[in-house]
């Protein structure tokens, strides 16, 4: 993280016009520009705007864009609204060209800020594949713990990580 500048990174909420724009369907409104890679697929960049409008609906706005000033550079945030244990799980993701410079480290820094605002969170989780050393990487940096392993039907063997508030 030290090799670049990440002073400029910083998150917006997501709405929905803006999956619009990153999935190419209108210009954006904010003023943002896209990474040159791109953010996800098609697909992905639509089960995301599914679950960022249960959310929405839900009256939890935790999903942010990554900027880095104001070119958009990733999405990151809360899976679920809190559950009744007061827990959130979180994912991120960071456009292609920009992975491995300390975006993903940086943006979940500023997801935790954000969550410790958050009355209704008492702590944050997350799952890594077993074999996904980047993201292993960027939770410890951030200050999680291991909490466990689980085998999930789709993904295969899971790291399970947790960061209380």
């Amino acid at each position: 993280m030290d090799r670049f500048n990440l002073s400029n990174v910083t998150l917006a909420h997501v709405t929905d016009g803006h999956f619009g724009f990153l999935l190419g369907e209108h210009e954006c409104s904010s003023g943002f520009s896209l990474s040159p890679s791109g953010i996800e697929s098609p697909g992905m960049l639509r089960v995301l705007r599914r679950m960022v409008a249960r959310l929405h609906q839900a009256g939890c706005h935790g999903h942010w864009l990554i900027l880095d000033g104001s070119e958009v550079v990733g999405l990151c945030g809360y899976k679920h609204p809190p559950d009744a244990s007061r827990h959130v799980e979180i994912g991120y993701g960071v456009a292609p060209d920009r992975r491995i410079k300390g975006y993903a480290t940086k943006a979940i820094s500023l997801v935790l800020h954000e969550a410790r605002s958050d009355q209704a969170v008492d702590a944050v989780l997350a799952e890594t594949s077993i074999d996904n050393l980047a993201s292993k990487l960027v939770l410890l940096r951030n200050g999680f713990i291991h909490a466990g392993t689980r085998e999930d039907a789709e993904d295969g063997m899971l790291d399970l990580w947790r960061f209380d508030l």
